[in-house]
């Protein structure tokens, strides 16, 4: 019975072996690597076990779930022509990533005179990008207790980009009332979208403010731009109203005169040019040289 039982073990084990010998196993040391644009990447397929001598290995770029070669039949080919090479023994060096090579990257080997003939391990490779210089909006001027709102955007970086704004290279907080040197100020900032919002401006607002993007590849920041806090001029605005007034005014007479006098030249136009002659309807003498006279419509006997 004992016998039995070593022999039913040697057979299990050496079965084991067999098939762990005759069988193509892949490995990766990461399947989510990311790089920055324009660096190098290796995308790593190792080969744990394989009795083929030539393998076939191919890779292929899946992006919005269509594959397409990156290497076949022994080169590289797509949009990584140029840009990349195989490395022992299956490895993928991409050259000067650029951000369309986001994507899932498939290392594939086939041998057929292994038992089991093919592996393949998937790997996702993503591309980050600097933000570029964005593009910022500040007021140059506003009135105390007026609202307003700076903003600032980029569309190149990726992973997206977060924002935050800088008053005279000072970095503002998130929160103003979590410093004391912002507490009194009532602007709200996203750091989403870049927007900076002030419910109610104050003098102490006033200054040289900027926006910063950045993201895991880098930052950038545009130029500063100068806001300036002016107090309500009362008095100005109520000889601003005065002389609009008087303006009104001014034209409402002018246009008064210019109808009075079209239209006295008008009734004086018809007086005169108008005026109907008054004839006396009983008789109608003819002239001298016809000799007699004429009866009329209206004569009575």
């Amino acid at each position: 019975m004992a016998m039995g039982r070593q022999t039913l073990s040697l057979v299990l084990f050496s079965w084991l072996c067999k098939s762990t010998a005759f069988a193509v196993i892949l490995r990766t040391t990461e399947k989510s690597v990311w790089t920055n644009e324009f660096e190098s990447i290796e995308l790593t397929c190792l080969i744990e076990s394989i009795s083929t001598n030539n393998p076939r290995i191919e890779w292929k770029k899946i992006k919005n779930g269509v594959p397409s070669y990156v290497y076949f039949q022994n080169k590289i080919s797509g949009d990584l022509e140029h840009r990349a090479l195989l490395r022992e023994p299956a490895n993928l060096l991409i050259l000067n990533a650029s951000r369309s090579d986001t994507a899932q990257y498939r290392c594939e080997v086939a041998a057929i005179d292994d038992q089991k003939p093919f592996d393949e391990i998937l790997i996702s490779l993503s591309v980050r990008v600097k933000p570029v210089m964005p593009r910022c909006s500040v007021p140059e001027a506003v009135t105390v207790g007026s609202s307003t709102e700076l903003h600032c955007i980029e569309n190149e970086g990726f992973p997206q980009s977060q924002y935050q704004w800088f008053k005279n290279n000072e970095e503002l907080p998130e929160d103003p009332k979590t410093s004391s040197k912002f507490y009194n100020s009532s602007y709200t900032m996203n750091t989403e979208t870049g927007s900076l919002k002030f419910r109610s401006v104050k003098k102490e607002d006033a200054g040289e403010y900027y926006c910063q993007a950045r993201n895991e590849a880098g930052w950038s920041k545009c130029s500063p731009q100068t806001m300036e806090v002016y107090d309500v001029d009362i008095v100005g605005i109520f000889l601003k109203v005065l002389g609009g007034v008087a303006a009104f005014i001014f034209v409402i007479v002018g246009i008064c005169q210019i109808q009075k006098s079209g239209y006295c030249s008008c009734k004086d136009h018809r007086e005169t040019n108008y005026k109907v002659p008054q004839h006396d309807n009983r008789m109608d003498y003819a002239s001298p040289d016809e000799g007699h006279f004429r009866h009329k419509s209206s004569f009575v006997i």
